[in-house]
Order: C-alpha cells, then structure tokens, then sequence
C-alpha cells in the first residue's frame, strides 16, 4: 500500500540491532506480507527468511525477492505455532500483524514460540496499535483514499471484546480499462502495554525498550501515540 513507511521500520531494526546485538546475521519475519521490510532487510546483507499464513501474500513476496535478486527463505505458518528447524538472532513482527490475534492465549503462544526459535541473546521486535489508536481513531470511523490505480473505502465497526474493531475494506483495483471489486474483513485486538510486558516477562524476555510511533526514544503514551513498539531480548 502507498505512504506505508516500511523505510522507518527498516531502520528502527537496524538501530536497535546496532544497540543490543551488533553482531546479528539472521532475522526471521513473522507476518511478512508482500515481503517489504523483508527484502530491504535481506538488501542490507542480513540473511533472512519471511513467515506468513497466506499463499498469495507469499507468492507476490516470492516474485519480488527475485526481482531484487535476494535469497530469501519463505515459509507457511501460523506464528502461533511456529515450527522452524533453526535458531534466529533476531524475530520480526511489525505493521500491527499481533493485533490480528485476537486471543490472549493465542499472543501467549506467539511470544514463547519466538521465545523458543531465538539465539540466546536474540532480539524480538514487534509493534501494535495502542489503545488510544483502537478506541479514538479507528473505532466507528470510515476511510477513503483515491489513487490512479486503486481506490479503498474502509470501515472500522466497534467489535465485542474490549479494544477490538473490524475492518470491512473494498478496495478498486485498475485491471487494464476496467477496475476489479476486492472486499476483505478483518479483526483486530489490542492490549495494554502492561498485559504485553507482563506476558513478555512471563516467559523469560528481558523488555530492552518500549518506544512510540519510530521514537529513538524510550516512553510512549498510550492514549495519545498510535503505535507502540516493544524492543525485547533473550538473555539465556
């Protein structure tokens, strides 16, 4: 999607890398999508492998790591239950792809499952929306953006469980002379910051950082910041 600023992710990587585990050479992308961040992060000489649940999204990722001619690993599965059969310097979970999992058990999973696939020593970092986001921006709001090639209406409804919203998007793609109808939906669900840090050092993560909106610098507030980033670290 157009404006999304995977640069910035790119290069809050990068610097907390430079900070915490100068020496890192493999990184692991869960939820990689089309494999933006992924394959810049493989151009800057890393070796790195992308996690995603959807064919599509990997396949488009797989033709665009080609493109750039990057070697990049990518694999099928749920990062609830990941299943990879090495060990990682650092794990990647960013563009909110936690507040896909709506269940607290299911997070749970997700952070021993990183917990377990990392190097002693190894990074984990991840962003979710805040509860600020969820409950002041998104909730029971509609968006629209028109570009020459795709357009998107977007609706955000108010879900049952506290800090949740779905998103019902349609979205116009030009195919030639014509445009094609997509529509998908999609929940999400946030957590207080405190609920991830207590969850995080449950299973044994050191929390190096908790930053917000890209900030150097550590703090956040969570009514008032939109994006909240945690910067772990698996010490044994």
């Amino acid at each position: 999607m157009k404006d999304v600023p995977y640069e910035q992710w790119v290069q809050f990587t990068n610097k907390r890398i430079k900070t915490y585990f100068s020496n890192a050479g493999t990184i692991l992308d869960l939820g990689a999508g089309t494999g933006e961040i992924t394959i810049r992060l493989s151009e800057q000489g890393f070796q790195v492998s992308g996690v995603d649940l959807s064919e599509e999204m990997l396949s488009i990722a797989e033709r665009k790591s080609n493109l750039h001619n990057q070697s990049i690993q990518w694999l099928k599965q749920d990062i609830t239950n990941l299943e990879v059969h090495e060990k990682y310097d650092v794990i990647i979970s960013y563009c909110d792809v936690l507040n896909y999992i709506t269940d607290d058990l299911d997070v749970q999973k997700v952070f021993q499952s990183v917990y377990d696939s990392l190097e002693p020593g190894g990074l984990f970092m991840f962003d979710v929306h805040s509860i600020g986001y969820v409950e002041h921006v998104l909730k029971n709001q509609t968006f629209g953006v028109v570009y020459d090639d795709v357009s998107y209406i977007w609706f955000c409804d108010e879900g049952e469980a506290p800090h949740t919203v779905h998103h019902d998007l349609t979205f116009f793609v030009k195919n030639d002379q014509h445009y094609e109808r997509f529509d998908e939906y999609h929940t999400q669900r946030t957590q207080s910051v405190d609920d991830y840090s207590q969850w995080l050092n449950d299973i044994g993560f050191t929390i190096r950082g908790i930053h917000a909106d890209f900030s150097d610098e550590t703090g956040y507030d969570e009514l008032e910041n939109d994006r909240i980033f945690f910067v772990c670290q698996k010490l044994k």
